[in-house]
């Protein structure tokens, strides 16, 4: 175990200092510990470094942002203890986190092992509304879902200590870290990019895995060019827990192919030659001459208010707008132009719309509004102080209105799933 800066994080290193390294990425809610069973026989050949997860098992709780963040403190930490290219194994975020690395630094990653992985987790409207969940109730309701996600009924039957393990694993990850995975889940999908995959990958999936099952693997295998699936019966999510020795000896297999040189380096093919291109110097455009004087807001605009709002409520308020014209202009102006502003935080956007629709009465805006504004980050008690404050300038009468509005859309948005 090492100190941990801002820019890396905590790990552990097992196995001769001189081997290849392979280097395991845990889940979400999980630590470094899930790959235990995996160490002896691995550390026969390589150097093991596993990392935790931010605020998870104990490591400093320093939140990313995404996943390509956590990507680049990955590579930091290798930086740091002297390691360029690696054999890398990731399981469900670990394997996303493995995703991002083999597209953006292939020269780093040798090989790559998806365990219970997709290009594309679930939709971001769930996502988000587990970080909202997380945010009102804690990590509790996570905790207590976690075995029937993570593995089949015949084994958490037959392994109540470890089920045991696995909900405490939950219980003492800072709320704050699952919270912004969950938003850098949101936000990762990397489907369109999976043909630029140039490293040989096993895509490993437990049989029975309900996350991220068969499906979702067999969409990682038509999209990488060297990719083979390995389907492990009788296990589901966290198939290197449920079944250690069929998921090591698929690892030991699949890495064998990477094989050690006398000086302990990765023999791997050379990168291709990348030609330097030859930059002509000439005056730029004027925005006369190209017809265009702004770019277009509308993407970014779709963006965020996708993220702010929900893939859900979006979809459903375009498709209503017969010729789409209401629903383009408040895409562009709202959410292009004034939401995209960098002078306000969302947080601080979603008080300043809140109050607005309460003075209005806008209602149904205002329900919506009030969802969003969990998703920004702004608790239960924070919606009513801002109701409560908006009623001394707005009217007593439009406060008791809206405190029934945020009450009901709080419930039905921060009660666990039963």
């Amino acid at each position: 175990m090492s100190e941990t800066p801002t820019n890396t994080l905590q790990y552990r290193s097992d196995g001769r200092e001189d081997a290849p390294v392979l280097v395991l990425g845990p889940s979400l809610g999980t630590t470094f510990h899930m790959w235990d069973r995996q160490i002896p026989e691995l550390t026969r050949d390589w150097r093991v470094v596993r990392f935790d997860l931010p605020g998870h098992g104990g490591a400093p709780a320093q939140p990313f942002t995404s996943v390509a963040e956590l990507g680049d403190r990955l590579l930091a930490t290798l930086d740091a203890i002297g390691v360029q290219r690696f054999g890398y194994a990731g399981c469900s975020l670990g394997g996303a986190v493995g995703l991002d690395l083999a597209l953006r630094a292939p020269h780093r990653v040798a090989s790559l092992a998806l365990v219970a992985t997709s290009p594309r987790f679930g939709s971001a409207d769930e996502f988000r509304q587990r970080g909202v969940i997380v945010r009102a109730n804690g990590l509790e309701p996570m905790a207590r879902a976690a075995p029937e996600q993570w593995f089949t009924s015949v084994f958490a039957g037959a392994q109540p200590a470890i089920v045991d393990w696995a909900v405490q694993m939950v219980r003492t990850t800072d709320p704050a870290c699952y919270t912004a995975a969950c938003e850098a889940l949101a936000v990762f999908d990397v489907r369109e990019a999976l043909g630029r995959i140039g490293v040989p990958a096993l895509v490993l999936v437990g049989s029975e895995d309900q996350v991220t099952g068969p499906a979702e693997a067999r969409t990682l295998v038509a999209g990488i060019a060297d990719a083979r699936l390995a389907v492990v019966p009788g296990a589901s999510h966290l198939a290197p827990v449920e079944q250690p020795a069929a998921v090591t000896d698929l690892l030991i297999d699949h890495f064998a192919g990477t094989a050690p040189d006398t000086s302990g380096a990765l023999i791997v093919p050379p990168l291709p030659a990348t030609p330097v291109p030859v930059v002509t110097a000439e005056p730029a455009p004027s925005a006369e001459a190209d017809g265009a004087a702004r770019p277009d807001p509308y993407e970014k605009g779709i963006g965020l208010r996708r993220q702010v709002l929900g893939d859900a409520h979006v979809d459903q308020a375009l498709a209503a707008d017969p010729d789409g014209a209401f629903q383009d202009l408040v895409t562009r102006y709202a959410w292009g132009e004034v939401w995209s502003r960098e002078g306000l935080d969302r947080r601080t956007r979603s008080v300043v719309t809140l109050t607005a629709l309460i003075a209005g009465g806008h209602r149904e805006a205002l329900a919506d509004h009030t969802r969003a504004a969990l998703r920004n980050g702004l608790s239960a008690e924070e919606l009513r102080e801002i109701v409560i404050h908006a009623g001394v300038y707005c009217g007593l009468p439009a406060a008791d209105t809206a405190l029934r509005v945020v009450a009901r859309v709080v419930e039905e948005e921060t009660t666990p799933p039963a």
